[in-house]
């Protein structure tokens, strides 16, 4: 297993709607070497009257052998991502989008999305994507194609040979 610390950064964006206040949205992740491992204090770093943005620290990507597939489907694919799965915190009359876990695995995000929770894919900065594709590369194994017949149902009338009359 390998470690990479990061950093989510986690918008607030203010909507003129009847119905909605507000959304929130993942909007990136940073490298954080050297931020504090307690993420539970989420810091502003950019605000505006119409949106807000905060960075959560904490993090570390994990990687597996067996999810090693779904790492290699991912970096390989156009714009690679790093899914975050969040839940809304909703504490003393403030809400919050809180970060709780972090992947690069296709695999993890597509079982957090099928059960129902909230999970937000963003561009994998190239940092990570380098540490990713030397894990993929030390590895990840294709699979071994193997030939099938085709399913033809004339072929076994075709094999036999016909006796003459």
């Amino acid at each position: 297993m390998k470690t990479f610390p990061i950093a989510v950064i986690v918008e607030r964006q203010q909507l003129e709607n009847r119905w909605v206040s507000e959304q929130w949205e993942v909007v990136g992740v940073v490298p954080a070497f050297d931020a504090p491992a307690d993420g539970s204090t989420p810091r502003r770093i950019f605000a505006d009257e119409k949106r807000e943005q905060f960075l959560v620290g904490g993090f570390a990507l994990e990687l597996f052998r067996d999810e090693v597939d779904n790492y290699h489907l991912n970096i390989t694919s156009p714009i690679p991502k790093v899914f975050i799965m969040w839940r809304m915190d909703e504490a003393e009359d403030e809400k919050f989008a809180r970060p709780i876990i972090v992947t690069v695995s296709y695999g993890e995000a597509a079982r957090f999305l099928d059960s129902g929770e909230q999970v937000d894919g963003v561009a994998m900065p190239q940092e990570i994507a380098d540490w990713v594709g030397d894990f993929v590369n030390t590895h990840y194994k294709p699979a071994v194609r193997k030939k099938m017949k085709r399913n033809d149902p004339l072929a076994q009338a075709r094999e036999t040979p016909k006796e003459p009359s």
